[in-house]
């Protein structure tokens, strides 16, 4: 059969090599945190929101690229879907009035892609998944023409060696297979960065898992899959299946799926790097010429490109991120469950209660995670994304037998974590102000119980009980949902619809 077979892409050799150097990657990155060499704290945040576009009708349109050419921006980029797009905010510091500048320039931005898209008839949609998206929208045919995107979708598909199956049960059933991971595309999202020190990484990582429930209780934006209710925050499970290498073998045998919230606590970021080594194979086994031994030795910083692009094929909720700026390494924790939209004041509230609540959290003495089991942590996050705002979830309590309570998310954000929240802003120096807009935002969704992902349901409801056709009140739905967002008013001042 000769030395070389080449099935996927990748010779026989390829995989050995790329091994092989993930190892010296991680041996590398262990003396760097050995040696302290990592940045000084600088309290640094960033922000990226997965956009979708949609014509007036609230259909999808496949047309990034012609709407990336108007709008002539790097900080626009494209998506694995030709109806996706990304918008990239430059870091900001976590201090002073940083929720409204933000706020503005998300404002700016977006007004002006919109405008753009808006000349070939598309609009800019902040939303989880697009209610009116189609088995005919999510084909390899509309993935986005880059070559990394192919690659991954043949990889994955490589390795799993059959189609992709979705099958989820809410408050419908949806069974659907593919031949193309293009039903990932479908989840678009909000990711919160924050850039840490080694020594501080573990705490904020573990409080991040911790908190991940609570954000999708309260920012769950993502009900309709295919035209089916499913869960409250469905892009989660789609992501999950979509992206699935394992067969039903493997899942049967408990391999670790590539989309994975976790199965522990954890004491330093090299146990996250070094379990993706040990627990997951190679999808673009492409090396590099550094030897990072050797740049090591001669006093530089090595980039570890074989660690990078393995992190990040391995799509933790709550991801590390090793990269050099300047020629000095840092660390940030990338936080990726918060579905986009539905406005820029939602988008903002659901920072704003992240970054103080890890802040919070992170600074307690007898930290949430030494008093909540990690499976406790795991069953929150999945309550949450089923059932969203009306969730139910399990928390530490003092003077409770055995430390905990299961109380609906909304009585334990209102009692416990608001006034943690705001704790955590005001040790980062967030402005008052600032401060309270986005958390009273956080506060009346729970006083109204009404969050994204609720009101498109009610509005889907309403919609049918009026006469129309599943497809026709999605379509009523979405346009709707478009016409409120662009008010900028947050989505739990919004009129019942459609």
């Amino acid at each position: 059969m000769g030395e070389k077979v080449v099935s996927d892409g990748f010779d026989l050799s390829a995989r050995h090599r790329y091994r092989r150097k993930l190892k010296e990657c991680l041996e590398a990155f262990e003396v760097l945190l050995e040696e302290k060499r990592f940045e000084r704290p600088r309290n640094l945040m960033g922000l990226e929101i997965e956009l979708n576009l949609a014509d007036a009708d609230g259909m999808p349109r496949m047309m990034n690229a012609e709407v990336l050419q108007r709008i002539g921006s790097q900080d626009f980029q494209s998506e694995l879907g030709q109806f996706n797009l990304e918008v990239n905010i430059v870091p900001h510091r976590l201090s002073g009035r940083v929720f409204d500048q933000l706020a503005e320039e998300l404002r700016t931005g977006l007004g002006y892609a919109d405008r753009q898209a808006n000349e070939v008839g598309a609009g800019i949609v902040m939303i989880g998944i697009l209610p009116t998206l189609t088995d005919e929208d999510l084909v390899s045919s509309n993935l986005t023409a880059v070559d990394r995107y192919t690659l991954l979708n043949n990889q994955i598909m490589a390795a799993r060696g059959e189609e992709v199956v979705l099958d989820i049960q809410g408050v419908e059933r949806l069974t659907r297979t593919s031949a193309s991971i293009a039903p990932e595309a479908a989840c678009t999202s909000v990711q919160l960065h924050l850039q840490v020190t080694p020594e501080r990484f573990a705490d904020v990582w573990n409080a991040s898992q911790a908190v991940s429930a609570v954000q999708v209780a309260m920012g769950a934006n993502s009900p309709f899959v295919f035209g089916r209710e499913l869960w409250r925050e469905s892009r989660i499970p789609v992501f999950l299946q979509a992206t699935d290498t394992r067969s039903d073998e493997l899942r049967a045998q408990g391999v670790r799926p590539r989309t994975w919230f976790g199965e522990r606590w954890i004491g330093s970021a090299f146990d996250l790097f070094e379990e993706n080594l040990r627990y997951f194979p190679s999808l673009l086994p492409i090396c590099d010429d550094e030897d990072p031994q050797s740049v090591l030795r001669a006093g530089g910083t090595p980039g570890l490109p074989e660690l990078v692009l393995h992190n990040g094929t391995v799509y933790r909720w709550n991801r590390p991120v090793y990269a050099v700026s300047e020629g000095v390494p840092h660390l940030r924790v990338e936080n990726r469950v918060l579905p986009a939209g539905p406005t820029v004041t939602d988008v903002l509230a659901n920072t704003a209660l992240y970054y103080g609540l890890v802040r919070s959290l992170a600074d307690e003495p007898r930290p949430v995670w030494s008093r909540l089991p990690f499976g406790a942590a795991s069953a929150n996050f999945d309550a949450a994304c089923r059932h969203g705002i009306e969730a139910e979830l399990t928390w530490p309590r003092h003077g409770r037998p055995g430390g905990l309570v299961t109380m609906p998310a909304i009585r334990l954000v209102q009692e416990e974590l608001l006034p943690l929240a705001a704790a955590g802003l005001e040790a980062w120096g967030v402005e008052s102000g600032d401060r309270d807009r986005c958390l009273g935002v956080i506060e009346e969704r729970c006083r109204r119980r009404v969050n994204g992902a609720s009101w498109q349901a009610d509005a889907y409801h309403r919609a049918v009980e009026s006469g129309l056709e599943r497809e026709k009140a999605l379509a009523a739905v979405t346009r709707r949902y478009c016409e409120l967002a662009r008010t900028g008013e947050p989505v739990h001042t919004w009129a019942p619809g459609p």
